[in-house]
């Protein structure tokens, strides 16, 4: 247990210093006056449990150099904004800070998965100053729309509901209603933008 405490310390420190980051640049917009475009952060850690389980899903030997080899979403963020031009702001915000090493890119807004999930996942890595190293430490920050994260909770409470098979019925309403939430998010960017005089459209990455 002191072995596993250690091993996920670092991952605890890492999760801190990006959740750190976001509250700062939160704050900082907040005061400016031109609006905070995060409306709430997540930070999560993966549990013993949930890393021996994803281990043994993708083969993964349960060794600590293979764990931190491997599974790179032990460290979790998840940051919840209101409109998607905001989404890829605060990306770029949080990735051009010299400390923050963009390893990876998955954008499920500009391409969403099969079943209608939206979100933009990067992967980073922050360096941990430890009493006697400097520790790289990867964190999956999560980025999506308030509309994206209500239908992600409820696609995920239904499938836990009908573990291990979801009624093709069910598989398709929730697709539908994933573009549902896609096009109030366009609707809602649109009339963000004409409030405020900006021009039309959302940013989508390049």
């Amino acid at each position: 247990m002191t072995d596993l405490n250690r091993f996920l310390m670092v991952y605890k420190f890492g999760l801190a210093e990006i959740n750190t980051k976001l509250e700062i640049l939160a704050e900082e917009l907040a005061h400016r006056g031109t609006g905070n475009p995060i409306e709430h952060i997540r930070p999560r850690l993966k549990t013993p449990a949930s890393i021996s389980a994803k281990a043994r899903r993708i083969g993964c030997p349960l060794t600590y150099s293979d764990l931190r080899l491997r599974i790179r979403d032990i460290a979790g963020i998840r940051v919840v904004c209101g409109f998607v031009s905001d989404v890829y702001t605060v990306a770029e915000m949080l990735t051009r800070q010299p400390d923050v090493e963009l390893v990876l890119t998955k954008d499920y807004i500009a391409a969403p998965k099969p079943n209608g999930y939206r979100s933009l996942h990067l992967l980073v890595e922050i360096p941990v100053f430890m009493s006697d190293r400097v520790v790289p430490v990867p964190v999956e920050v999560q980025l999506r729309t308030v509309a994206m994260d209500f239908w992600a909770s409820l696609e995920h409470k239904i499938y836990y509901k009908h573990s291990p098979q979801v009624p093709s019925r069910l598989r398709d309403e929730l697709t539908a209603a994933a573009e549902d939430a896609a096009r109030l998010d366009e609707r809602m960017e649109r009339l963000h933008h004409e409030i405020n005089g900006s021009p039309a459209g959302q940013r989508t990455a390049s």
